[in-house]
């Protein structure tokens, strides 16, 4: 076990520089691109794999207690060790974190994205899932930043080397938000070391803030809940987050919004709440707050850039109900009870898999039509998804009815958890003020299941206009060619094309006569879910369904090792 925990963090390194060598003769093939990018999927499965033989070996009935140890002195002058360790709260994220790895890999080797050489892409993958597991695995203060400021690099690049429209940008908002707030969370963390004598995260936890005084719990819970709320994000520090997801490419939305905002939430319940409960009990109304009008604000958002009109993007529309997602996580931390607490977990996973769907699925409806815009997407055809491409449209209906919280599917028990641990907060924090904050949140709920619903309507029926005011790129030539008909007087007047230039359906030529007339209603196909996108998508939804059917299997983990937290260190 303890072996499989250090291979599980240290693997994608040691494959990210193998990435960057040059291929052995044997091993390059006939596309020494596509060796690269079988050498991710190679490396990110050999995780994955490693990771569930770790959950299978995992002592089920102990899990709050810390399994697969190593202790190690690194720096002894500073008395840094290098630590890891998993209990129920870690090992849901790493297991989170391998399977979105592996499946965007998958994704990649059949679909690379456009830039520069593949090696340098895969190289920057796995370095990212190497600081996204060590996040989670590691047990010592200064360990977790360093690997928590890791994933930094890496998805800069991957926005400003293999995104979209304005990536420079947007890389640089993300990469200036998260290391002025990183700057502050290592104050925090050093105030903590050197008042306390130790950075080992469970002799503190243990300790439950009895050495520190509660002047210094509340700088330092001030100092590193600012790091952390960059990174989950929490409104108002999330600017960064819809510029970041609308130029990173597929790959790079997929993992920023399913592990890499997790890392933020995760430092609130390992670091904040067992460390310094009595700094957390002060700031819990205020961060409660914020999650609260981040709830509201990011589902405004959303209905803002759905409406009609609006030349809304579909991607950035996804990232700002990010912003409502986490914030219902954030709720939760701030009632620091167990039930609360169980819920943001929760709501933690049921987030990488809903919204690590929708990235997705947007992304796949970009590369079809040309664009994410939303009036383009419902304009470009009467029928839109449901008639070009069925099972893709029907997918993504799912995704979005998973997003709103249908009960039944994984987003529904992390949300109603957070607002029941709302109902009745930790002692000593104000009752009335945590019902209001969830009236609030259930109100957030509501706008959740509005924006998602007009999305569906107009993304996958379409707005049945008599004529498109775009359309998609492959049937611009076609209505460019009815013009030209129509101005010679060769298209007949009932919308149909004169004998000679009729064509089929799907876009095909087709012999003379009436059975080769089109009705101008008839809509071109669209390339349907492919073999590769299935074998991505797939165990997504599969799990999205597992998890709202049977949410005992992740509560059943989390709930031992969050009473224990609470608790002080007492089981």
């Amino acid at each position: 076990m303890q072996f499989l925990l250090a291979f599980v963090v240290v693997a994608p390194l040691l494959g990210a520089v193998a990435a960057l060598l040059p291929a052995p003769p044997g091993l390059k093939g006939k596309n020494p691109d596509q060796a690269v990018l079988r050498h991710g999927v190679t490396v990110t499965g050999a995780v994955l794999i490693a990771t569930i033989v770790l959950a299978v070996g995992f002592d089920h009935d102990h899990p709050a207690t810390m399994q697969a140890t190593t202790d190690i002195s690194w720096i002894p002058a500073l008395d840094v060790r290098i630590q890891l360790g998993i209990d129920g709260i870690s090992l849901p994220l790493l297991l989170l974190t391998a399977l979105l790895t592996f499946l965007c890999a998958l994704y990649s080797y059949s679909k690379p994205p456009a830039g520069p050489s593949p090696k340098a892409f895969v190289a920057l993958v796995l370095v990212l899932e190497s600081g996204t597991l060590a996040t989670f695995a590691v047990l010592d203060l200064l360990l977790f930043f360093l690997a928590f400021e890791m994933v930094l690099i890496p998805m800069y690049f991957l926005i400003a080397r293999w995104g979209g429209g304005q990536r420079q940008a947007a890389a640089w908002k993300f990469i200036l938000y998260t290391l002025l707030g990183s700057v502050v969370m290592l104050l925090g963390i050093l105030l903590i070391g050197l008042k306390s004598g130790t950075f080992d995260m469970v002799a503190l936890a243990t300790d439950n803030g009895r050495g520190l005084t509660t002047s210094v719990q509340v700088i330092a819970v001030l100092a590193i809940g600012v790091g952390l709320a960059v990174k989950t994000p929490m409104w108002p520090l999330h600017s960064w987050l819809p510029d970041a997801h609308t130029a990173a490419p597929t790959v790079g939305s997929v993992l920023l919004a399913g592990v890499l905002l997790k890392m933020g939430t995760y430092g609130f319940v390992r670091i904040l709440l067992p460390i310094a409960p009595d700094g957390m009990r002060t700031f819990a109304p205020y961060l409660a707050a914020f999650a609260v009008v981040g709830i509201v604000y990011g589902s405004l958002a959303c209905l803002a850039l759905a409406r009609t009109g609006a030349k809304g993007d579909l991607k950035r529309l996804i990232a700002y109900s990010s912003v409502g997602h986490m914030g219902f996580v954030l709720l939760g931390i701030a009632t620091m009870t167990p039930t609360g607490v169980n819920g943001a977990l929760f709501a933690n996973i049921a987030h990488g898999l809903i919204t690590g769907l929708l990235f997705f699925l947007v992304g796949a409806i970009k590369d079809r039509y040309g664009t994410a815009d939303l009036d383009t997407l419902a304009g470009a055809t009467g029928a839109a998804l449901y008639g070009r491409a069925p099972r893709l449209g029907a997918l993504l209906a799912f995704a979005a009815i998973a997003s709103l919280g249908l009960p039944g599917l994984a987003g529904f028990w992390g949300e109603m958890l957070t607002l029941f641990g709302a109902y009745s907060p930790a002692e000593g924090l104000s009752r009335p003020a945590f019902r209001t904050f969830m009236a609030i949140g259930a109100f957030g709920t509501l706008l959740t299941a509005a924006y998602m619903l007009i999305v569906v309507r107009r993304v996958c029926m379409g707005e049945h206009t008599p004529h498109s005011r775009l359309s998609p790129p492959d049937d611009r030539a076609e209505q460019a060619a009815d013009a030209s008909q129509a101005a010679d007087g060769t298209k007949a007047a009932d919308g149909t094309k004169a004998a000679d230039g009729t064509k089929a359906a799907d876009g095909g030529p087709q012999p003379s006569g009436a059975a080769g007339t089109r009705p101008a209603a008839t809509t071109p196909q669209l390339a349907d879910i492919q073999t590769y996108e299935a074998a991505a998508w797939t165990p997504l939804a599969a799990l999205t369904v597992l998890a709202g059917l049977w949410p005992a299997v992740l509560l059943g983990l989390t709930d031992p090792a969050v009473q224990k937290l609470l608790a002080g260190g007492k089981s």
